[in-house]
C-alpha cells in the first residue's frame, strides 16, 4: 500500500518529543503527520541562582539548560531522560504531572534547606510555583524557553484533512489544543473533526477540545505523551 493511502494521524505535540511520537505511530501503521501547535525556542537565563534543587516541568526546559551541579526533580520519565541526556546526573522523576512533582518535592526536599529553582516556559507553571509555595518552599522561577503558536497547519496536514484521511489527532496541552482548533477553523476545516478521534493526555485537554465535534475524545491513563501511540493503536482496516 502506498504511504499516501494510509490513514493519517496528526501529531500536534511540539519538539522535543514530536518526532518520537510520530515514529511510534508510524510503526503501528499510521501516516504520522507532524502538525505541531507550537514552536519552542530556548531562552535560557545567563546565570542560575543558588538553590537546593532544580525542578523541570517539561522536556523543553531540560533541553534548554546547561547542566548544573544540583539535584534535579523532573515531572516525569521523559523529562528525566532528557535531563540525563543533556548531562544532568542526579535526576529523579515524578509520576508525570505538576501535582506529582509537588508531592515528590514535598516528600524528598526540606523547605528550610534553601529555595527551589523552577525552570519554566514563558507564561507557564505559575500554578505549580504557587502549589510549591503553599508547601512552605521558596520558589525561584526562571524562563528557559518560549512557546510561539503555529500560524498555519502544515501543507501535508491540510491535504490529508481535505482528503478525509485523518482518523486521529494527538494532543499534549490545553494551549496546543486551542491553537490547533483555531488553525482548523482558519483553514475552513473544522468540520473534519467529525471523522477524527481526538486523544489527549489529560481531562483538561479534553475539555479544551470539546468545542469541536470530534468522532470521540479519549484520554490516556496518565498525563504522559509516551502513552499516546499505544492508546491510539493500529489504524482501522
Amino acid at each position: 500500500m502506498e504511504s499516501a493511502a494510509l490513514p493519517a494521524v496528526l501529531i500536534t505535540r511540539p519538539e522535543p518529543g514530536a518526532a518520537e511520537t510520530a515514529a511510534a505511530c508510524a510503526a503501528l501503521g499510521w501516516d504520522a503527520i507532524l502538525a505541531p501547535a507550537m514552536l519552542l525556542r530556548p531562552t535560557p537565563p545567563a546565570r542560575l541562582p543558588p538553590a537546593q534543587a532544580l525542578l523541570l516541568a517539561s522536556r523543553a526546559a531540560a533541553r534548554a539548560l546547561a547542566p548544573v551541579p544540583l539535584p534535579v526533580l523532573a515531572v516525569g520519565d521523559g523529562t528525566a531522560a532528557e535531563a540525563r541526556a543533556r548531562g544532568f546526573t542526579d535526576v529523579r522523576a515524578a509520576a508525570g504531572d505538576a501535582a506529582a512533582l509537588v508531592e515528590t518535592a514535598a516528600a524528598t526536599l526540606d523547605p528550610a534547606a534553601g529555595p527551589l529553582l523552577l525552570a519554566v516556559g514563558r507564561g507557564y507553571s505559575a500554578e505549580l510555583a504557587t502549589a510549591l509555595r503553599q508547601r512552605g518552599f521558596r520558589v525561584i522561577r526562571r524562563v528557559a524557553y518560549a512557546a510561539a503558536p503555529a500560524t498555519a497547519l502544515p501543507p501535508p496536514a491540510v491535504a490529508a484533512l481535505r482528503e478525509g484521511r485523518v482518523g486521529a489527532a494527538l494532543f499534549t496541552s490545553p494551549r496546543g489544543a486551542r491553537i490547533t482548533i483555531a488553525l482548523l477553523r482558519r483553514a475552513g476545516l473544522a468540520e473534519a473533526a467529525r471523522g477524527i478521534r481526538a486523544i489527549a493526555i489529560s481531562p483538561r485537554i479534553a475539555e479544551a477540545l470539546a468545542v469541536l465535534p470530534w468522532s470521540r475524545t479519549d484520554c490516556t491513563a496518565r498525563p504522559d505523551p509516551a502513552l499516546l501511540p499505544a492508546h491510539l493503536g493500529p489504524p482501522p482496516v
